[in-house]
Order: C-alpha cells, then sequence, then structure tokens
C-alpha cells in the first residue's frame, strides 16, 4: 500500500449571486442580439438619422461576444472579463458615433463596474474573481 496521502483539491465554487448574474448576461445579451438580428430594421427607422445595415450587425455580434464572454466567464476564464471590457468600449464608441450623448454613451460602461463588483463576491472567503483563471 502507498503510505503518501493524495492531495485532495476541492472545485472552484461561487456565490449564487455570481451565477445568476451571469445568466442573467447571458439571457439579456441573446435577446438584445437577436433583437437586432430580426428587428434591426425597426431599430434603424426609430433613430432619427437612421442607422445603417453595417452597424445594426455590428451591434449584433458585439451581443453576440457578450453572451460567450459570459459564458467564458461561467467556465473560469478571466479572457471574458476583458472580452467583454472590450465589448463594452466597443459599443461606447458606436453610442457616440450614432449620435448619442456622451453621458447616455459612458453610461454603458457601468456594466464593467458591476460585473466587476459581483465577480468580487466571496464564497467560503475565496472571491470568484480569484478562481477565474
Amino acid at each position: 500500500m502507498d503510505n503518501q496521502t493524495e492531495k485532495t483539491t476541492e472545485p472552484k465554487q461561487r456565490h449564487g449571486c455570481v451565477t445568476a448574474w451571469l445568466i442573467f448576461m447571458i439571457i439579456g445579451n441573446s435577446i438584445s442580439s437577436l433583437t437586432y438580428l430580426f428587428g434591426g430594421n425597426l431599430i434603424a427607422q426609430s433613430f432619427s438619422g437612421g442607422i445603417s445595415s453595417f452597424m445594426v450587425a455590428l451591434l449584433f455580434f458585439l451581443g453576440l461576444g457578450n453572451v460567450i464572454f459570459a459564458v467564458m466567464l461561467l467556465k473560469w476564464k478571466k479572457l471574458g472579463f476583458w472580452g467583454f471590457i472590450f465589448t463594452s468600449i466597443c459599443a461606447v464608441i458606436i453610442n457616440l458615433n450614432l449620435g448619442l450623448g456622451i453621458q447616455q454613451s459612458l453610461f454603458g460602461l457601468m456594466g464593467i463596474v458591476i460585473l466587476y463588483a459581483v465577480l468580487q463576491i466571496k464564497k467560503d472567503d475565496v472571491a470568484a474573481w480569484e478562481n477565474l483563471e
């Protein structure tokens, strides 16, 4: 018999609020992307100057990227957080290009702050952020 004790590693865990927020992000961004995909013409008409089909497609892909990045966070990949920052900055640039005000456009960056704060919630004295690879 081997007298060495096996080192047991506990599986990573996250607080239920973190999981709920990530699932909310997946659902919300999925709905947003599908809205741009199937209702892009209506959205484009709602702006006084209109929106090009290229911009609508770009917004669809940004939302789809957010879904992918939220799934990556569920799978403990820190790259998902950095991807979310990238898509948020792109959205600010697009919003400014579409004529939305600077304050309204920058408000979109609050999602990054909220996501980072949620990832700081601890379970068993370990934040979800610390478990990301």
